[in-house]
């Protein structure tokens, strides 16, 4: 492998400290997206009247297994090679496996058992994990756009469903939020690590701006599901 620059081991959420294979493995796993996109199941979930915990919970699990795992695995198999020659192409594919696999399981076990409504949402989540990752259709659906919806407006809709098998104006709402702050997130994520993979590019300031907007638009999802479940549990 290559300098640095030729990875996206230098973005933020990357430690410091570890060897370089450590510090590659827990770049991959993307974590503190993947735990935002699983905040937004628990915003739509906490949005409706009753609020079934265990639901909640597992729905979250799905996101993280499904996304957090199985999404990045494939976008790891892309020609860029994000993580360099980390993982080779049979590892990654058996790690997007992995993941995909129980995500489904889950996902389909609250379909048939308390919400019937979670299979078209369910369905068209998978046919985004697929296109946009691994840029099917000519890359068609491998843009911001797509990105939002399948990755901020979905997951909110699914949180909510899982609780109620339905829709309301409050989840719709709820979605775009997430919409918004997944495609706030995606339009800063583009430039910034096309930085941090050219040589000086870690300490140009534009840089900086464009890392305090990623921080800022996680900490803002994670800070709107805190409140919404200590209202919940508390108010």
């Amino acid at each position: 492998m290559g300098g640095d620059e030729e990875t996206r081991i230098n973005e933020w959420y990357v430690p410091g400290f570890g060897p370089k294979k450590f510090r590659l493995l827990v770049g991959l796993s993307f974590y503190p997206y993947s735990v935002m996109n699983a905040s937004y199941v628990l915003i739509g979930s906490l949005l409706a009247a009753t609020v079934h915990y265990d639901r909640m919970l597992g729905m979250a699990v799905v996101y993280l297994l499904a996304v957090g795992v199985a999404a990045h695995a494939l976008d790891a198999m892309g020609p860029n090679k994000p993580w360099g020659n980390l993982l080779s192409h049979r590892q990654l594919t058996w790690l997007a496996v992995g993941g995909l696999v129980p995500a489904l399981a889950i996902g389909l076990y609250y379909a048939l058992s308390v919400a019937p409504l979670l299979i078209p949402l369910g369905l068209g989540e998978l046919f985004f994990l697929l296109a946009y990752n691994l840029e099917l259709f000519g890359g068609r659906f491998h843009k911001d756009s797509w990105f939002a919806f399948s990755w901020g407006f979905l997951p909110v809709l699914a949180g909510y469903v899982v609780q109620t098998d339905s829709l309301s104006l409050a989840s719709l709402v709820g979605g775009f939020f997430g919409l918004f702050t997944a495609f706030v997130e995606i339009s800063a994520s583009r430039p910034y690590k096309s930085l941090k993979r050219q040589p000086g590019g870690a300490t140009a300031p534009v840089t900086y701006r464009l890392e305090s907007i990623l921080k800022g638009v996680v900490a803002t999802v994670l800070t709107v599901a805190i409140l919404l479940l200590v209202h919940a549990v508390y108010g």
